[in-house]
């Protein structure tokens, strides 16, 4: 007789934008049963929550959580502080970080990610960085990623012989066309997303700042229509 299993659980962080969107839908492709996991961080527009829910709804994912925490606490961020002023998209120097970078945010979201695994009994933490079309966040380099998960097998109450913690970051080496090409073809709805890091209060994306640039360019060169719905 063949007896039923659970399938193995993954943790997903899901910001309701492209990059998570897709992540998570390859979560599911791999065979995981996917716990999301969004923050409301103190950003100064939940558009983007909004966004995770209908994300999570449309891939059937039963179990999303909304973690609360305060980010501009900390300030330093145009996403966080409203006295200062989202800029535009201009080319600049990879080292440059801009001032779009919130400080300590992945290391604060994969803390809290981390958390909920270990009570969940999850193994698999899977997070939508990228180090190819980014705008020069310091937490998105592979590093990072890398030193998060031996510091995760050294900060958490593992037992002997269980099986380690993996942070998954499946868009590391990606171009924007790949990762749009890979969750089309998974059938991500790319529409329920935004990407804006200053969108109009009902969701349209305003087509000028550095993640509406990337992501206009990704569509064009994945040769496929852009349904995001920008201001007017």
């Amino acid at each position: 007789m063949i007896l039923d299993t659970e399938p193995e659980k993954a943790v997903v962080l899901l910001s309701g934008g492209l990059d998570s969107a897709t992540v998570a839908a390859i979560a599911q492709s791999e065979g995981y049963q996917v716990y999301a996991v969004s923050f409301d961080y103190g950003q100064r527009h939940k558009v983007e929550l909004e966004a995770a829910k209908r994300i999570a709804e449309r891939l059937g994912i039963r179990h999303h959580k909304t973690i609360r925490i305060d980010l501009n606490g900390v300030g330093g961020s145009a996403l966080t502080d409203t006295m200062i002023d989202v800029p535009d998209f201009i080319e600049r120097a990879p080292a440059d970080v801009p001032i779009t970078y919130v400080p300590a945010r992945n290391l604060t979201f994969l803390s809290l990610a981390l958390g909920w695994a270990e009570i969940l009994g999850a193994r698999r933490i899977y997070i939508g960085v990228n180090a190819v079309d980014y705008s020069g966040y310091p937490d998105c380099r592979p590093e990072f990623i890398h030193e998060f998960e031996v510091l995760a097998n050294i900060a958490t109450a593992t037992k002997e012989n269980t099986p380690l913690f993996k942070i998954i970051a499946p868009l590391q080496y990606m171009t924007k066309a790949q990762i749009i090409q890979a969750g089309a073809a998974l059938g991500v709805d790319y529409s329920e997303t935004i990407s804006c890091y200053s969108p109009s209060a009902d969701g349209g994306a305003c087509g000028r700042c550095d993640a509406c640039h990337y992501r206009k360019q990704g569509f064009i060169d994945a040769g496929l229509s852009d349904t995001t719905r920008y201001a007017q």
